[in-house]
């Protein structure tokens, strides 16, 4: 008599992924990832950019305030090659600011604040000036001013100063939403 074992035999069932599936998820996530990538980018030096025109801005209003306050004459000096600016006080060409952000003057006049836009950011400031002078009885600006601010990938936003010491942004291309066209 043959037995049969009364039993079925039970399956054991596999559980994980196979090496085809897990391939299939990465291509699918590399290319999800890079065309992530480059948004991320541009955003991220979007953000830099109106970091660093806030930062300016600030630091105009702060200068012209600081002038009046303490009744002297205070400037903020730009220097497009190392991409930095400097508030002092004296003469225009009496101090000068590094690409590390550290200052330089001579004759008397004393560093305020020096601040290097372009250290680590890759970014480029350039200003149509060379200085401006900060009025202390009336709190106005000479000259006028347009200082660009522009990222690697071209992006540019412009702090306008007015004769008033005022600060006012723009794009010159259109390329920043939120932002007018100069």
């Amino acid at each position: 008599m043959t037995h049969r074992n009364a039993q079925p035999r039970l399956q054991r069932r596999q559980s994980g992924a196979t090496l085809v599936e897990s391939a299939a998820v990465m291509t699918v996530l590399a290319v999800v990832a890079g065309s992530a990538v480059p948004g991320f980018d541009r955003a991220l030096q979007r953000h830099r950019l109106e970091g660093a025109a806030v930062q300016l801005e600030t630091d105009i209003h702060h200068a012209r305030s600081l002038a009046v306050a303490q009744n002297t004459p205070l400037r903020i000096s730009f220097d497009n090659a190392a991409g930095c600016y400097v508030i002092h006080t004296g003469a225009a060409g009496q101090c000068t600011c590094s690409g590390d952000g550290t200052a330089t003057c001579q004759g008397g006049a004393q560093p305020q604040r020096s601040v290097s836009v372009a250290a680590g950011t890759q970014m480029g400031l350039r200003a149509s000036v060379r200085s401006v002078l900060f009025d202390p009885l009336r709190g106005t600006s000479t000259p006028t001013a347009t200082i660009r601010l522009e990222s690697r990938n071209g992006i540019a936003l412009h702090q306008v100063l007015n004769i008033m010491g005022r600060v006012r942004s723009c794009t010159p291309n259109g390329a920043l939403e939120g932002y007018p066209r100069c």
